[in-house]
């Protein structure tokens, strides 16, 4: 089939067109499509039946007609070819060049769509990756090999979040290379600018991998955008023995391009118009991160997504966390008051935490300190809600202590400098310094022998005399 032409096109519906007459069609093979004005294009085939191939069009239909419009059909998938070569780099969402650079020419192509890993072949994640970010180092820490995805909401700053995780993150202690595949899906310009800018600024370029797809351009390259970074980052990890941390924003935009194709293919819609499929077709992204027993590398995942109208149950958060190993979560109520990065601790979750943290990874205090700042801190919201009610001088004393850490917890915790980066020591000792207003009796969540080793003396002197070193 891969020397014949077709102009048998008989339907354009959107993103697809209609070819009838082809009798070995395969899913997801690539087809080049000859415009009548010689312009070319490629698509890929997402469904056969009867003769007729459905192929969705990776760019514009504009031009495209049922009239002199010809289909070849390549008898084969998509591929990437990769490289090391390929670090420091900017590709669009296709994979092409945008920085000017040369073409990557390699023997080595890797098929596009790839799969999930054998979950008898999985490594067990366990090695802590300090982010630099104190709310998600000490309270939801990420793993190696984990997927952890930031659901945030129009208008908030997951960027700049997404930004410096990626400028600052590294595996302690870890002989394995360090580099970050980072991909924006339906993006803005200023926001793609915004990207570069900040890797060329910090130096991280070097070990980055950038694939930009802009929201001018046809929502289908969407589709091939995410699978283009972790195809990549599957080398990097498999082949060159890397850690590679993938981030992907916005997933939300991927979910829409989703729900356009199941619109023109007119599928029967799911939940909200998305297709039934979504989540077998998020499964076979987010999957797709790990570690794989013999292999040193890893790849582990930061998929960004927007929640539309900062709905937690809307279809593409509530799939995403099914998948996913937990989620950090973003607040308007902290962007509001100006805390930065608006990360809400309550309402994230890591749960592959416990396996990264404790001794000989982070601290042997690291798991009841967390316990403790959570539970202090929501007896403290709780508090604060009260005070909304009968007023602070009604508060108990306990409920004032708890209400100042609260307080405190977001403006010297969780708000946190751009350029910023408290490493797991700093981090910790922050969270005693925050705790220090507190009696040794009102720690319920923390070993003695913790609070005496670890514990800033408050004002009361409450801490007991401890040799420390004799600990």
């Amino acid at each position: 089939m891969s020397g014949i032409s077709y102009k048998t096109l008989s339907k354009i519906a959107g993103p697809l067109i209609f070819v009838e007459g082809i009798d070995n069609a395969a899913y997801g093979e690539m087809v080049e499509i000859k415009l009548v004005n010689g312009d070319r294009r490629q698509g890929q085939v997402l469904d056969t039946r009867q003769g007729l191939a459905v192929v969705q069009v990776f760019g514009s239909t504009l031009g495209l007609t049922t009239e002199g419009t010809s289909t070849k059909f390549l008898g084969e998938t998509a591929t990437l070819s990769v490289s090391d070569e390929m670090l420091g780099r900017v590709f669009d969402g296709l994979g092409n060049p945008k920085d000017n650079g040369p073409k990557i020419v390699s023997k080595q192509k890797y098929d596009l769509v790839g799969s999930g890993i054998n979950p008898y072949s999985r490594e067990e994640p366990s090695e802590f990756i300090q982010t630099g970010m104190s709310n998600i180092d000490a309270m939801n820490t990420l793993v190696r090999g984990q997927k952890l995805p930031i659901f945030s909401g129009s208008g908030l700053p997951h960027n700049l979040l997404a930004s410096q995780i990626s400028r600052q993150a590294k595996v302690l202690g870890g002989s394995e290379s360090f580099s970050v595949v980072f991909a924006a899906i339906g993006i803005t310009s200023e926001e793609a600018n915004f990207f570069i800018k900040q890797f060329e600024e910090s130096g991280a370029l070097d070990r980055t991998v950038l694939f930009l797809n802009l929201s001018s351009d046809p929502s289908m390259e969407r589709i091939l955008t995410p699978r283009l970074a972790l195809t990549t980052a599957e080398f990097l990890a498999y082949e060159r023995e890397m850690h590679v941390l993938v981030i992907l924003t916005d997933m939300t935009n991927y979910c829409e391009a989703l729900r356009e194709i199941s619109a023109a293919r007119e599928e029967v819609p799911g939940r909200r118009g998305y297709p039934g499929y979504m989540y077998t077709d998020l499964s076979s992204i987010y999957e797709r991160a790990g570690r794989i027993k013999g292999r040193n590398g890893s790849v582990t995942q930061l998929p960004i997504l927007t929640m539309p109208a900062d709905d937690i149950t809307h279809p593409i958060p509530d799939l995403t966390g099914y998948i996913t190993e937990g989620q950090i979560v973003m607040s308007r109520e902290l962007h509001r008051a100006n805390i930065q990065p608006p990360v809400d601790v309550l309402t994230s979750l890591s749960r592959l935490m416990n396996q990264g943290i404790g001794k000989g990874r982070t601290r042997e205090d690291h798991r009841s300190l967390a316990d403790q700042l959570y539970s202090t801190y929501a007896q403290g919201k709780d508090a604060r809600a009260l005070t909304a009610i009968v007023g602070e001088e009604a508060l108990s004393d306990l409920d004032r202590k708890f209400l100042k850490i609260a307080n405190a917890f977001e403006k010297k915790f969780v708000n946190q400098g751009l350029d910023e980066n408290r490493d797991i020591e700093k981090t910790l000792d922050l969270g005693w310094e925050l705790l220090s207003g507190l009696s040794e009796a009102e720690m319920t969540r923390i070993k003695p022998e913790f609070i005496a080793k670890y514990a800033k003396t408050n004002t009361q002197g409450w801490k007991k005399s401890h040799d420390v070193k004799g600990d």
